[in-house]
């Protein structure tokens, strides 16, 4: 699994490359802060429901959650699943929100 800062993540957004998001949080967390990844919460990955990012197997997918650890664990779980670039945004939502603010 790689992982990738929420500073990297951000200057990629801002130099306007193509971003493919995946939020594994809870809807309530989802509604409180975003930054537009698809909401996909981790029950759901661990249930193998993942039909909204089927078309993105081959695709690079940065996974995020509040922290860091629910999205570890998507990517882990994805991975067997046979998605084959998956990136743990390390720190999740509560380094976005504290390094680059709302």
């Amino acid at each position: 699994m790689q992982t990738i800062t929420v500073n990297e993540l951000k200057a990629k957004i801002d130099a306007g490359e193509q971003v493919n998001l995946v939020d594994v949080r809870e809807p309530h967390e989802n509604a409180e802060f975003n930054i537009g990844g698809i909401l996909l919460p981790l029950g759901k990955v661990q249930t193998m429901q993942v039909d909204e990012i089927e078309d993105l197997k081959d695709a690079e997918v940065y996974i995020y959650c509040r922290s860091g650890n629910r999205s570890g664990q998507a990517c882990l779980i994805l991975e067997t699943m046979g998605f084959s670039n998956v990136v743990n945004v390390t720190g999740g939502m509560l380094a976005w929100q504290e390094q680059i603010g709302r």
